[in-house]
């Protein structure tokens, strides 16, 4: 071997350099990682039962949302993927709105302002079944919420429900990837379903 190549090889502290400044590398890829990661484990791989949860969890798999004819309150076309990095609450109702419909409206709203600070990282989606005017005291009431015309035959092969129940009767979620996640249950106990909000916006990096 020839002296050229012999002062060309690294020496060992060099080397010892070289490795130490790759292994930095690694801990910030993985640092920066590990939110994203927790976050995926959290919905897809930990089984459903190993979690304390008063939803129920659904898999998005069996539930990719659908092409569901949406369209503004104006007949402009508009789907949910316009809301696509935020947590979604979905509730899905006819156009006249009557108790059962205004009391899911009343607990989104609340849900969203009870999360204080994070409640940024929440839209409310209204999906109208229905061509019947809204009700302008419930427009009034609930402004913020999110509202869509849906076509209801596709909506009711989409969403999942309960025995004995009506997507109507329950309030969904859908998480910032668009992925429909959690169902909750007919007339649901606001302080269970905050809680589960509360966790999933405290372990997840998204939205």
């Amino acid at each position: 071997m020839d002296q050229k190549t012999l002062t060309n090889q690294p020496s060992p502290a060099e080397d010892k350099l070289r490795w130490r400044g790759r292994w930095k590398l690694f801990v910030v890829i993985a640092i920066c990682a590990a939110p994203m990661i927790a976050s995926y484990l959290t919905y897809y791989v930990i089984k459903p039962q190993s979690r304390n949860n008063y939803g129920e969890l659904l898999d998005p798999r069996d539930y990719p949302v659908p092409e569901l004819g949406s369209t503004a309150l104006d007949g402009k076309p508009l789907t949910l993927d316009a809301y696509q990095g935020k947590w979604l609450m979905l509730q899905a109702d006819g156009g006249d709105c009557q108790k059962a419909c205004q009391d899911k409206l009343f607990e989104m709203r609340q849900l969203r302002l009870m999360q204080g600070k994070e409640m940024e990282r929440i839209e409310r989606v209204w999906l109208i079944t229905d061509d019947q005017p809204l009700p302008t005291m419930v427009m009034r009431e609930y402004d913020g919420t999110r509202l869509l015309r849906v076509k209801p035959d596709l909506l009711k092969a989409w969403l999942p429900t309960e025995a004995g129940t009506s997507a109507a009767d329950h309030i969904y979620l859908i998480d910032p990837r668009g992925h429909l996640m959690m169902r909750f249950p007919k007339d649901a106990d606001p302080s269970k379903v905050k809680k589960d909000l509360s966790k999933l916006l405290r372990a997840s990096a998204i939205g």
